[in-house]
């Protein structure tokens, strides 16, 4: 469970500095719809980090115990996911579809990051 709490934290940290840098976007730029579907869509990965987590945890407890384990919330992401696209689709003046949808891939990306980074600080540690 630590590569859990430390995955959520280092992740959670990445992403608000990406929103922190959004906000700026939107506030200082012409580019207003594509900063807010970013933002929408940001913080809908977010939410869908802290799902993963939260059930990736329950997933292992249950394993641990040797329980039967229940779904790691594919559903619920997936309707989170959905949920951000509808807002964008119901308020086009405000968020750029294609920004949300970028900005819902956001978890995965900052995910593979930070995978990389903890490879390469293993191999360092080798030397």
């Amino acid at each position: 469970m630590y590569r859990y709490n430390n995955l959520w934290t280092r992740s959670r940290k990445y992403i608000l500095y990406l929103l922190a840098g959004y906000v700026l976007g939107w506030g200082f730029t012409p580019y207003q719809t594509i900063f807010l579907g970013l933002i929408l869509g940001t913080s809908f990965s977010l939410y869908n980090l802290w799902l993963l987590i939260r059930k990736s945890k329950q997933f292992q407890k249950a394993m641990e115990e040797g329980r039967a384990a229940r779904s790691i919330g594919t559903i619920s992401r997936m309707a989170a996911a959905g949920l951000a696209v509808l807002i964008a689709l119901q308020f086009p003046e405000y968020f750029h579809l294609f920004s949300v949808v970028i900005g819902l891939m956001t978890m995965y990306v900052v995910i593979m990051i930070d995978y990389i980074f903890y490879i390469r600080g293993q191999a360092w540690e080798e030397r």
